[in-house]
């Protein structure tokens, strides 16, 4: 866990609960150390990349979170750099709560979930909004994971900046496949099983061969 993600997370309500717990770890060190952003590694972002859904949480200006669902094809949230990462925000319901919130607080915190791996990454942010108007090939850029119409209806990129993230263990998180993974899986199954199945003819195919021959020696007289 780094510097920056326990300095988000960790209230020192959370810290003295975690006392009493016996989960705590030492907290000074996390205050003392370096406070950087956290730039993402090659797996954070092999996962972000991988992803075809994630939970996208703001806050409203009353300080009530709002949670909202982001899903797509794999790779439609970008990864810009190490720092930033960018997906577009597609013509929904046009009641722009996140919107909204995102106007007066940039704070966001982002959640993936893979349900077949049972692994989860949280990552903390700042976001901004870039209108089509404002900036066409950056919206372009964010929505190239998306074909035809859908690609027209993007209005404007979102455009985080990662301030933390950490990995969540894998405790109660409940096996789930889409219908892709599924497909993916009984396609590996197949190829396993034809595979085999070949193995199988051919080890049978010498057999048989070894049995004709050893039928051909036993007819043979033998020679004195």
């Amino acid at each position: 866990m780094s510097n920056r993600y326990a300095r988000i997370a960790f209230s020192a309500a959370s810290v003295e609960r975690q006392k009493r717990a016996g989960s705590y770890l030492d907290y000074r060190t996390w205050i003392e150390g370096r406070d950087e952003p956290q730039p993402l590694d090659l797996r954070e972002s092999g996962f972000i990349r991988a992803a075809d859904s994630f939970f996208l949480g703001t806050v409203t200006p009353g300080g009530w979170p709002y949670i909202q669902h982001r899903g797509g094809p794999k790779g439609f949230v970008q990864i810009l750099d190490r720092h930033t990462l960018g997906f577009v925000d597609l013509s929904g319901n046009g009641q722009y709560v996140t919107v909204g919130n995102l106007t007066e607080n940039d704070r966001v915190a982002l959640f993936f979930i893979d349900y077949p791996l049972r692994e989860r990454l949280k990552v903390y942010g700042r976001a901004r909004m870039v209108e089509r108007a404002e900036n066409p090939d950056l919206v372009d850029q964010v929505s190239a994971a998306y074909t035809g119409a859908i690609r027209k209806i993007a209005e404007r990129a979102v455009v985080v900046t990662v301030e933390a993230w950490n990995w969540n263990c894998a405790k109660y998180i409940r096996p789930r496949f889409t219908k892709d993974r599924l497909d993916e899986a009984l396609t590996l199954e197949r190829r396993s099983a034809a595979a085999e199945q070949d193995r199988l003819r051919a080890e049978i195919e010498a057999l048989r061969r070894e049995n004709d021959s050893l039928r051909t020696q036993l007819a043979t007289p033998s020679v004195n």
